[in-house]
């Protein structure tokens, strides 16, 4: 079963009325489960969650991690390759009807900017790119791929979405992760934010993680961009399609994040809000539904949410971040994807999970645990 069959098994008008109804009785019956069902997880999603019960998620989603990632937080920085896109999403700075500085970096750029997150500490990055596939596309991706991972231990996408044979193309460059935001789980919204463009193909962007396991990629990260449609449903999707992947593909790491919009070029207004204690209660049910899934919390957010969030289930956490393309060389905010909230440079989050009793970890992993050896 594909995961758009198991998608259609909850159709979103009821299951938006199944999590806002939830009641108290049903919170607490979750809360006594070892493991959740997806009917106690809808019912954890609830806004009708008291402050009590909110912390006992937040209590046992702290123990779960720390019982299965210890006190290790991967540091991670995205180095954006290209702003050229041809989709007209309404909701993306890079979208195609906005008027910002268009610029793909050459080879000798990308080199100088995985550089200069070498010489800050990294050695995981994130490549992220529009989606233009003359300018940026597959084989383009694989030379860049081909600069950067000398400088680095792992190297993961967020571009455009592929079929696995180009999936197969990126792990045989030395791609090892890929993250793929559905953006909204909703086919209707979908449509109209998406008016345009390769990316205006639900399904294909659907399936494109399960092409992405059968690849053979070691990690794969999904997520939902929060404020655009009904975050309750997006977020149980989210869990739903996290969860059928970690099923399916369980040599591969599945890794959860969680974006709220910020401001971009565009303007565009967020049709729902998604309060701080909403995303806490969104990243702790989470945890408790997938105890082994990496949990990620970007830049996007503010110093306090983060410095708060830390202990209660994330487990990867970027810093010192630039949405621009050359943005680490030149300082430039020019063409940026979106406005970063959380400015602290990336020794400064390293201090802060050191002083939160934790160990930020640089590098995730190196292709030499996959050599064997003769001796």
């Amino acid at each position: 079963m594909s995961f758009l069959s198991q998608l259609q098994q909850y159709p979103q008008t009821k299951l938006h009325e199944q999590i806002v109804s939830a009641t108290s009785a049903q919170i607490d019956q979750a809360l006594r489960r070892q493991r959740l069902s997806m009917v106690d997880f809808a019912a954890l999603l609830s806004p009708q969650i008291s402050d009590a019960q909110l912390e006992q998620v937040a209590v046992k989603a702290h123990n779960l991690t720390r019982q299965r990632f210890g006190r290790i937080i991967l540091l991670y920085a995205p180095l954006y390759l290209s702003n050229e896109c041809h989709n007209g999403c309404k909701y993306c700075g890079f979208s195609a009807d906005n008027d910002l500085p268009r610029r793909t970096l050459n080879f000798t750029e990308i080199k100088q900017e995985a550089q200069i997150l070498r010489d800050l500490g990294f050695r995981h990055m994130l490549l992220l790119t529009g989606e233009a596939p003359k300018v940026a596309g597959i084989d383009f991706l694989e030379a860049a791929v081909k600069v950067v991972k000398p400088l680095c231990g792992s190297v993961s996408i967020e571009v455009f979405p592929m079929g696995r044979a180009g999936y197969e193309r990126m792990v045989n460059a030395g791609v090892d992760g890929l993250t793929l935001y559905q953006e909204t789980y909703d086919p209707d919204l979908y449509r109209e934010l998406h008016p345009y463009g390769p990316k205006s193909d639900y399904n294909f962007r659907l399936q494109a993680p399960e092409a992405a396991g059968e690849a053979g990629l070691r990690r794969i990260g999904v997520g939902a961009l929060l404020g655009l449609g009904d975050c309750l449903t997006d977020v149980f999707y989210t869990g739903l399609h996290a969860l059928y992947l970690a099923r399916r593909f369980w040599r591969t790491q599945i890794t959860i994040s969680f974006p709220r919009i910020r401001p971009t070029e565009g303007g565009f207004e967020p049709r729902s809000l998604v309060s701080d204690r909403q995303l806490t209660q969104f990243i702790c049910v989470l945890r408790l539904l997938i105890p082994d899934a990496g949990l990620i919390l970007s830049t996007r957010e503010s110093e306090e949410l983060r410095n708060n969030l830390l202990p209660l289930g994330v487990t990867q956490m970027s810093a010192g971040s630039c949405t621009a393309p050359g943005g680490y060389s030149d300082k430039s905010e020019d063409g940026q994807q979106f406005a970063i909230n959380d400015h602290r440079s990336p020794a400064e989050i390293a201090d802060l999970i050191s002083a939160c009793g934790y160990e930020a970890v640089w590098k995730d992993w190196d292709n030499a645990f996959l050599e064997r050896s003769d001796g």
